[in-house]
């Protein structure tokens, strides 16, 4: 799954998918997710959320409140990571203010700066599509404005063809190739969505790289908006309480694309894979997008 998808459906095996998936997201977290008897209530609320904001958006708000109530009252520390991220979701200021082609002036020259450069599936003969390299391109700009950050390349194999090749690899090796030195560029190469990118990243920063707080997404323009509400996202489940994020989501950087597009459903789907259901969140991006192009996992 790649952040952009084609309107035609054609399917391809899903139980291949879930089973790894599910593997690779197999961890929970305090006061939510789902038992091993099926989804808790927590989950339910959590999901019914979702999928009510990303079908009816902002006319769902008085249900959505509802059940944010129902979710405080059940648990609190859920209730409340659930409220900040839906205000997130909400909020007309995710994903507008883009700056394009570079990031933009203020933000921190140190390494705790971490500029994080979404994916894009790649060619089946293991190669870079165009737009991944514009993405590149930005990152570079970035990476050269501030030469004391490290800069995440996220996205697994996906190259149809290729088994050995990675969105993460092939982009780490770009970015050195063209001057960035080797030991900025961190690979993440076991996601397959959005959602993962969000997940194993958040992995490898907090425990391998403690120097680094803040978070610069990287991507064409229309795929912002749901990298910075993941990745915030993804900060607010993990903490120990709302407010004590140990990564912060703080600018962007965009490359402007001719065409591609986002909808609050695929949001939807992305933050329930957040939380671990990910059978829930693969049936909604089926029924949403064409992803028959991606190589079949085993």
């Amino acid at each position: 799954m790649r952040d952009r998808m084609k309107t035609k459906k054609i399917r391809i095996p899903f139980k291949a998918l879930a089973v790894i998936l599910s593997a690779a997201l197999s961890f929970s977290f305090t006061g939510c997710g789902s038992s091993g008897n099926g989804p808790t209530k927590v989950q339910k609320i959590v999901e019914e959320i979702a999928v009510d904001y990303g079908t009816y958006g902002a006319d769902a708000k008085d249900r959505i409140d509802t059940l944010l109530n129902e979710l405080s009252s059940l648990d609190k520390g859920a209730g409340e990571r659930w409220e900040k991220i839906v205000g997130i979701w909400t909020s007309p200021d995710l994903g507008a203010e883009l700056n394009y082609g570079v990031l933009p002036d203020g933000l921190s020259d140190t390494d705790e700066l971490c500029i994080v450069v979404l994916g894009f599936q790649l060619n089946p003969d293991g190669s870079m599509k165009d737009e991944l390299i514009e993405r590149l391109k930005v990152a570079l700009k970035s990476a050269e404005k501030y030469p004391n950050s490290y800069v995440v390349c996220t996205g697994g194999g996906t190259a149809a063809e290729n088994a050995s090749a990675s969105e993460a690899g092939e982009m780490a090796k770009w970015l050195e190739k063209h001057g960035v030195e080797k030991k900025r560029v961190i690979v993440e190469d076991n996601s397959i969505t959005t959602a993962q990118n969000a997940i194993f990243t958040y992995d490898i920063l907090t425990s391998l790289y403690p120097s680094v707080k803040e978070l610069a997404i990287v991507s064409s323009d229309y795929h912002i908006a749901t990298g910075e509400l993941l990745f915030k996202a993804e900060a607010i489940i993990r903490a120990n309480a709302p407010g004590n994020e140990k990564l912060k989501v703080v600018s962007n950087a965009a490359w402007k694309a001719p065409t591609g597009s986002l909808s609050a459903m695929f949001q939807a789907g992305a933050l329930i894979e957040l939380f671990g259901d990910v059978k829930t969140a693969f049936d909604i991006y089926y029924d949403n997008y064409d992803i028959h192009d991606l190589p079949p996992l085993k």
